[in-house]
């Protein structure tokens, strides 16, 4: 009896242990599906998949692989694993429901060169939270809100217009001249002043900027990213730093000037108010405060860089899509001519052009000229649709992927500006329209940039009509994007053709 007595007692344990067991390995099953991280194709040592990669146009290649592997999955640049947003749905969830999560600036190697953690685009952690926000004040009070901004921009519509007129209906490159009106807003509520367009200092600050923007965007520099002690030699890396040390010496220039005439009672820009906010920490003998020199110098590139290059670039492609599709120029022209008439278009006309504004919007959509984002990198580990992904993760949110989604457009790859109309020829906004990104690391200068945009455009077709060169056909105009950090056209000419 005894000996049933524990032959049954040992049945009972070893059930209870399998039971036991099989309860584990149902709870590490699910663990490990809950932090299954996101799939992708095989790396290759030390190449890892590079060789599935076109560097000239990486989010082609991104897309592509999107399709295999779903709008969440893994790259290996070199060594250097990146996490891939793809889709509208995708990257919205990410940076908006998920903004913190995804909030973080992945900060590459040239990238560190360029700023050493300061300034607003390439850094993290409080000072970043603070020079964004001083910047996102100054921009509103200087370029956003008052009237004052609008007068900015018109006033420079007119200096662009003289110069357009100055080419007499010849073929010109519209690239150095956008650039020129851009920068000089910028430089306005940086500043505080505008720069005639012959001003040698003013000439190599925006050559200077647009070659940064275009080294930044080589092969040899995304080399240099991905294995920095192996490319650090590179001649572009070197070009680069010259860039950078040229660039310092001139904005301290300026700010030496603004400082030895400043008056705290009148801000003319923000440098003047960056500065005597400098002068009150220093007074007052606060330690660690961000408002010192190097923020001060970095916050003054950052803005004037990107308030430069998007704007002018983004331009570059509206008047090249006028001159290759002439009747939807003809449509925007007799809009403005019917609405606006022979004044100068203002702000407050924008809801009374539909047309125009579509086309606007179209032309940001498929230009696509930030087709990456600029990086973001993992605030904490996330769990995120399913997969898991590691604090301090690399992560492109693929805007090629929302700005050309099948599902959200309905040509994606066409010029279209019916996107933006609805049954009545109204404007309406896209969700999907995405250009200046979104969450907590969207463009800070997005509103200054729409205004400009729409200025800009409107007051060019309403005083020209842009045609190829003589010779040329509208259908052989190219629209083969340049390779850059950001995707201009590539070189071309245009004929304004006053009206």
């Amino acid at each position: 009896m005894m000996m049933l007595e524990d032959l049954l007692q040992s049945y009972v344990s070893v059930a209870l242990m399998v039971a036991f067991i099989c309860i584990l390995i149902s709870f590490f099953s699910r663990s490990k599906d809950e932090t299954t991280e996101p799939p992708g194709p095989k790396p290759l040592p030390l190449l890892g998949n590079l060789l599935q990669m076109d560097l000239k146009r990486i989010d082609r290649s991104l897309v592509d692989l999107s399709k295999k592997y779903g709008s969440v999955f893994t790259v290996y640049l070199g060594h250097q694993k990146v996490v891939i947003l793809a889709g509208y749905k995708t990257v919205k969830e990410a940076l908006v429901n998920h903004a913190e999560d995804f909030g973080d600036r992945e900060i590459s190697p040239i990238f560190y060169d360029l700023n050493q953690g300061h300034g607003i685009l390439f850094a993290n952690g409080e000072s970043w939270k603070e020079m964004r926000r001083f910047a996102l004040t100054n921009l509103k009070d200087f370029g956003m809100r008052k009237q004052l901004s609008e007068h900015k921009v018109l006033e420079e519509c007119q200096y662009l217009i003289e110069v357009f007129e100055k080419q007499q209906g010849k073929p010109f490159s519209t690239e150095n001249l956008l650039s020129y009106a851009t920068s000089n807003i910028i430089s306005a509520i940086v500043y505080g002043s505008r720069f005639e367009y012959n001003d040698p200092q003013f000439l190599s600050m925006v050559k200077r900027s647009k070659e940064r923007i275009s080294v930044v965007g080589s092969t040899q520099i995304q080399l240099y990213n991905m294995f920095p002690r192996l490319f650090s030699w590179t001649k572009e890396r070197q070009l680069f730093l010259n860039n950078r040390t040229e660039t310092v010496r001139d904005v301290k220039e300026l700010i030496m000037h603004l400082k030895d005439t400043l008056n705290p009672q009148s801000c003319r820009g923000l440098v003047d108010c960056f500065l005597i906010r400098m002068q009150k920490d220093e007074e007052a003998c606060v330690k660690d405060t961000p408002y010192n020199e190097n923020n001060l110098i970095f916050t003054v590139t950052n803005l004037f860089s990107a308030g430069t290059d998007t704007t002018a670039t983004t331009l570059r492609w509206s008047l090249l899509f006028m001159a290759k599709y002439p009747h939807i120029q003809d449509q925007v022209h007799e809009e403005l001519s019917r609405v606006v008439g022979s004044r100068q278009p203002r702000v407050e006309d924008r809801k009374n052009l539909p047309y125009t504004d579509a086309v606007i919007h179209e032309t940001q959509r498929l230009a696509n000229i930030v087709p990456l984002s600029i990086p973001h990198k993992t605030s904490r580990d996330v769990t995120f649709q399913g997969f898991f992904i590691k604090k301090g993760t690399n992560v492109f949110p693929l805007l090629t992927s929302v700005l050309h989604d099948e599902s959200e457009w309905e040509t994606p790859q066409s010029f279209n500006p019916s996107h933006f109309l609805d049954e009545d020829g109204k404007f309406f906004r896209r969700d999907a329209f995405m250009p200046f990104s979104a969450g907590r690391r969207v463009c800070l200068g997005e509103s200054l940039a729409k205004m400009e945009l729409f200025l800009f455009f409107s007051s060019l077709i309403q005083r020209f009509r842009f045609t190829p060169p003589p010779g040329v056909k509208e259908e052989d105009l190219d629209l083969t994007p340049a390779v850059g950090f950001t995707i201009p056209p590539s070189p071309h000419e245009l004929c304004a053709v006053s009206r």
